[in-house]
């Protein structure tokens, strides 16, 4: 069969002329008789197809999985990952195109709007069968290590060759990418540096290549988990990590190959708010993160992960939302901070919001007082609750120059305002996450000097500790223990809180400078100021606590009800009971090493 490719329909009206004529180049319309078998299962496919007319139905374990129509890509994943793990066979008469690998990757590497489009349907893809075999693939997947994806093997060159030899070694090699070595470091050049050094003035032939490429390159070991490696892509904001055993370069993991290696679509949703031009865009990807954390946790995700992926889809969001309501000057001179479990890295479906802003000194913003409303209004609409306690840029407290704000850190510590120790403990877990940093640091070092040698002071901050500690002990809660009525149990104030709180409270006297819990708790180990093992403990603890809050908060939403810090003893198995005494024994125990390093029985 002859036909025109239909480049007027999306994605592929965004394709420029240059793109649309070696696309049509490439791919071309073939027929099916019915039976006959596109893909088979194992197979290492070197095409995809989009379905044209017909029928196409998708196998695992020779069990249907889907049917595939006109308009359909079938066999994209397959072709990204090497590999089939389905197998495709006509239904019916089938007319479609034939797309070959190679010019599908670079039709991916060099259009990312065509890239977004076309992952988003893979995550369509994957929510549809999410109850089926290919969520079971997601799984296993997502444990996996680095070295368990492809790994392309590094071709190296000299940092001293100029771009034009060096672009004509990578086209014999097949290559969009080499690692540069230059008097002793390991350096990367792409075709985007390329792109961006056909612009300077010198010709490429008289630039050498390790003035354009990129030395400060995300280096991974190949035994680190899979996830890691898509957690620093997003964080980081780079499309390729080195992967490296000590001083041995194994090779590059890109972007494209993990992704056709795990079929996520953070990535998209990363891409999503990058590229987003307005609130309702921002608004959108928003909501497609509750989606993404209830696939993880349904999938057997550990919990630090989902965390620390929301923490930084979150991060992205907040600065996004700040650029577009924020002029380049207000942006240049403040710095938007996040605080409470946001700003540890520790919240994960959406809760109150905790922000400020801090001003360089001096500098006179024109209607701040609208762009602050703007901002925090914008997040209640994508889901964030208004903060009960009103700590937002729209309270003038949480929204002063560096001067102010210094002067209000010291009345929170020698002050007499009750609600100080509180305010001062939501500041010491600020993340920056758009705008001048250095902000951030110069309030944080003038208050550890406003903090040396106050050993009163660090008692009377962690004595709040026992600030929900119940009379009688905390054992009288769990059921079948004194045949008391089963009671909800408060995760956070019981659970979560002494462990978040005493943990930054020693941070804050040891000068630990990391702000999650579970960061600091390290810090502190290696530090030799707690105790290794109550460490791990601890971390432990406050991931089971974690990952009950969230099956507790998931279950909560599927009844239509509000999420709360509330655990009712008869939604639990025998086993989570079990682990909860557990858990409780050690937050005990925290809290007797807290009494005892502070004197709090004392006070």
């Amino acid at each position: 069969m002859t036909g025109e490719f239909p480049f007027d329909a999306a994605p592929f009206d965004r394709l420029s002329p240059t793109e649309q004529a070696h696309w049509r180049g490439q791919v071309a319309a073939l027929d099916f008789p019915a039976g006959s078998v596109l893909l088979a299962s194992g197979a290492e496919p070197a095409h995809c197809h989009l379905l044209i007319s017909g029928h196409v139905q998708q196998a695992v374990a020779g069990e249907p999985t889907a049917v595939h129509r006109a308009g359909a890509w079938c066999g994209v994943r397959a072709l990204l990952a090497g590999q089939a793990c389905e197998a495709l066979t006509a239904i019916d008469a089938v007319t479609a195109w034939c797309v070959p690998k190679a010019a599908l990757q670079r039709l991916i590497a060099s259009n990312a709007v065509f890239s977004a489009w076309l992952f988003a349907d893979l995550a369509r893809g994957l929510g549809a069968a999410r109850e089926g075999h290919v969520e079971r693939e997601f799984v296993s997947l997502m444990s996996a290590r680095i070295r368990d994806a492809y790994v392309r093997k590094p071709y190296f060159v000299d940092g001293a060759l100029d771009l034009v030899t060096v672009c004509g070694l990578m086209s014999q090699q097949g290559v969009t990418n080499a690692l540069v070595r230059d008097a002793g470091r390991i350096g990367m050049f792409t075709t985007t540096d390329l792109r961006d050094a056909l612009l300077r003035e010198a010709p490429p032939q008289r630039l050498a290549v390790r003035d354009v490429a990129q030395f400060e390159l995300i280096a991974m070991h190949p035994d680190a988990e899979l996830f890691d490696a898509l957690l620093s892509m997003i964080r980081h904001r780079v499309h390729r990590v080195l992967v490296r055993d000590g001083d041995t370069i194994v090779g590059v993991l890109s972007q494209l190959d993990l992704m056709g290696f795990v079929s996520n679509h953070s990535h998209l949703i990363a891409l999503q708010i990058q590229q987003a031009e307005g609130l309702a865009d921002l608004r959108h990807a928003a909501q497609q993160v509750d989606g993404l954390i209830e696939l993880l946790h349904s999938s057997g995700v550990r919990i630090e992960f989902i965390s620390g992926l929301v923490s930084e889809l979150n991060a992205q969001l907040f600065a996004r939302l700040w650029s577009l309501v924020a002029s380049p000057e207000l942006v240049a001179h403040s710095c938007l901070i996040v605080m409470g479990s946001e700003g540890r890295g520790e919240q994960i479906l959406k809760t109150d919001q905790d922000n400020a802003l801090l001003l360089r000194d001096g500098f006179e913003a024109v209607g701040l007082e609208a762009v602050t409303q703007r901002f925090n209004a914008a997040l209640i609409d994508f889901g964030y609750p208004k903060c009960p306690g009103d700590i937002m840029l729209t309270n003038p407290l949480w929204r002063q120059p560096l001067a102010g704000f210094k002067q209000t850190l010291r009345e929170w510590i020698f002050g007499a305002d009750a609600q100080g120790p509180l305010h001062l403990a939501v500041f010491l877990d600020a993340r920056a996450v758009a705008g001048d940093a250095s902000l951030l640091i110069q309030a944080r070092e003038y208050l550890q000097r406003a903090l040396v040698d106050n050993d009163v002071f660090f008692a009377r901050f962690a004595s709040a500790v026992d600030q929900f500690a119940e009379p009688g002990g905390w054992w009288n809660r769990l059921p079948g223990l004194r045949h008391r009525e089963e009671p909800v149990f408060d995760l956070k104030k019981l659970g979560t809180f002494p462990v978040v709180h005493g943990t930054r409270a020693l941070a804050l006297q040891h000068h630990i400078a990391v702000v999650g819990t579970r960061e600091r708790l390290s810090a502190l180990a290696e530090a030799h100021k707690l105790d290794v093992g109550l460490a791990r403990d601890l971390r432990e603890a406050l991931h089971f606590l974690m990952k009950l809050k969230l099956t507790s908060n998931l279950r909560q939403r599927q009844l239509g009800l509000p999420t709360d810090n509330g655990v009712r003893m008869s939604a639990l198995s025998t086993l989570e009971r079990d682990q909860l005494k557990e858990t409780l024994t050690i937050v005990r125990r925290f809290r007797q090493h807290l009494h005892q390093h502070y004197r709090l029985d004392s006070l």
